[in-house]
């Protein structure tokens, strides 16, 4: 008897729900997270940084920062791009070899990871004739 009780209940239980809403719970489901572009240049070594690159609200093709610096080893490049026009922020070394930078944003923020030695490093915006614009900044790693 218990059993016929128990497959009942079980019965019943699968056949609930005729709701139609599409109503979905989120907490059933997270939801996706998109992890910081990361790349990798020359070796570092040492700590980690962190530095900040952010561009003037208005439509000047500009950084607020023309230098920034950090220890070596990993860089974490916090960009922070108020304005709607779609920049990013990426960095070469002193032979012109891009070593990393973020993704390109607009009215947002975009997070990278370089691994850098001590030395002179360049960072810039990439979308065609922005750099040339002025869209650029040295980077000093000690």
């Amino acid at each position: 008897m218990a059993v016929v009780a128990v497959v009942a209940i079980l019965g019943l239980a699968a056949c609930g729900g005729g709701n139609d809403n599409s109503d979905t719970t989120a907490a059933a489901t997270p939801p996706a997270t998109t992890s910081p572009a990361t790349t990798t240049g020359a070796g570092g070594g040492g700590g980690a940084s962190t530095v900040d690159i952010s561009t003037p609200s208005g439509s000047d093709l500009a950084f607020n920062q023309k230098s920034v610096s950090a220890k070596a080893g990993s860089v974490t490049i916090d960009f922070d791009n108020v304005q709607s026009l779609q920049h990013d922020v990426k960095v070469e070394d002193s032979s012109g070899q891009e070593i990393g930078g973020t993704d390109l944003v607009s009215s947002g923020t975009a997070t990278a990871t370089v691994n850098v030695q001590p030395g002179t490093y360049t960072f810039f915006c990439s979308v065609p004739g922005h750099r040339e614009a002025g869209m650029q900044g040295t980077l000093t790693v000690k």
